[in-house]
């Protein structure tokens, strides 16, 4: 009797011990692992993929829909994901009943195919199910684009082109079209594409493209049904890069062009811009191209040989603006009237120290602006970039997915296609 206080006491300390190590196993496990249902069970044999096939990596018909269903009554779909190689996801239904998946829209040609399904039994387990299959290439006609510009670094100002290989003019097919021409930009921004006409697509953001970005272009049209005999073809991945902004304020009344880098001015410098019956259009205008030397003749503009107006002259530190031939450039003929009055055919001219200047600033993409002139408007389309000239609502009119419209059927170039690559002074 005079041991048990001790055995007691011992007996305590042992549960005392014992306890929390309990509390932490229990602890562990209740926030690891549930109690009941374990891990997902393997779902594959308890489903058919119909057409496309009950083996992985099957070769099946496109135009065929997707359908799964499951085997007997033990258990039901709650989920299903498929996705194409190129990260398209399949759009489907699933049966009120849980017991079958159909796809709602066509599969596209020559694409492998990922399928996730998830399913749940009677006794409320989890269950996984993954299965692949390939579509046969179809046939027929494809619908093959061209991104634009070429690789390389551009002003904040550069629009994407995407040149269709063939006509698309029906609404729901530019929609289809247009919704699988992915542009993303580094750092992000607001953007959307605009139906120039039924073959060619710009696309710009909001604001001019920020300082410095990286520009990402990729086409997920392979395979994809556009109508009966045209699927989507190929479309090789741009990318881009922007550098400083550039941006110069030519101001028509005054004679002055401000030139400015990210914000900051550099210089005002003297201009001329064209003068009565030869004015310079207004509106903002992307430059296309640097020429250190061009011929420019009056002739090339329908003005005759010999005529008061006429000119054939040597040009140098061009950098081209529209089509139609504006250009900024060094015009020494004209130092007297710079700043003071407009006495060019069109162009917009420096002194050739101020010209050369320039030159050497600026890249395709940077953004010339004409301000406070007499002349006709730039246009937004076939005469260069003008697509900075439609306000942000009137661009997303063109789109076919933001806009709903069927855009861009007229002829937006109007006459600057007849008068492309002829030089002004």
């Amino acid at each position: 009797m005079s041991h048990t206080p001790r055995i007691r006491l011992r007996l305590a300390a042992a549960l005392a011990i014992v306890t929390p190590l309990l509390a932490g196993l229990s602890a562990c496990e209740s926030g690891s692992k549930p109690l009941a249902g374990g891990e997902p069970y393997d779902a594959v044999g308890q489903l058919s993929f119909g057409a496309a096939g009950e083996q992985d990596g099957a070769e099946v018909d496109p135009d065929a829909p997707l359908k799964i269903t499951t085997r007997g009554s033990g258990s039901r779909i709650t989920d299903v994901v498929a996705t194409d190689s190129g990260g398209r996801p399949l759009a489907g239904e699933l049966a009120a009943d849980g017991r079958g998946w159909r796809s709602t829209a066509p599969l596209a040609a020559g694409t492998s195919y990922t399928v996730r399904v998830s399913t749940e039994n009677d006794s409320g387990s989890p269950g996984r199910g993954v299965h692949s299959f390939t579509t046969r290439d179809s046939g027929g006609e494809r619908l093959d684009v061209t991104f634009g510009p070429e690789a390389g670094t551009y002003g904040v100002g550069q629009p994407v082109t995407a040149k269709l290989s063939r006509k698309i003019s029906d609404p729901h097919e530019r929609s289809l079209v247009e919704g699988a021409l992915s542009v993303e930009s580094e750092p992000g921004v607001e953007g959307s594409w605009y139906w120039v006409d039924d073959e060619e697509l710009h696309y710009r953001p909001r604001d001019y493209w920020p300082a410095n970005a990286t520009i990402t272009v990729t086409s997920h049209l392979s395979g994809l049904p556009i109508r009966d005999g045209l699927r989507g073809g190929e479309g090789k991945p741009l990318t881009l890069q922007t550098g400083d902004r550039i941006e110069a304020i030519a101001d028509i009344g005054s004679h002055q062009m401000t030139v400015l880098r990210n914000g900051e001015e550099l210089r005002t410098l003297p201009i001329t811009t064209g003068k009565e019956g030869f004015a310079t259009r207004s509106g903002k205008k992307v430059i296309l191209s640097r020429e250190s030397y061009v011929r420019m003749t009056g002739t090339s503009i329908g003005i005759p040989a010999g005529s008061a107006d006429s000119y054939d002259l040597p040009v140098y530190w061009a950098t081209r603006l529209t089509l139609s031939g504006e250009y900024v450039h060094g015009a020494p003929w004209s130092v007297g009237s710079q700043g003071s009055a407009n006495v060019s055919h069109g162009c917009t001219g420096l002194s050739t120290e101020n010209a050369r200047w320039f030159y050497e600033l600026v890249k395709p993409g940077d953004v010339v602006e004409h301000i406070n002139g007499f002349g006709e408007e730039m246009a937004p389309f076939g005469n260069g970039y003008g697509d900075w000239n439609l306000s942000w609502d009137e661009w997303l009119t063109g789109s076919a997915v933001h806009g709903g419209q069927d855009a861009g059927t007229g002829d937006t170039a109007g006459d600057a296609r007849d008068a492309r690559l002829r030089p002004l002074v």
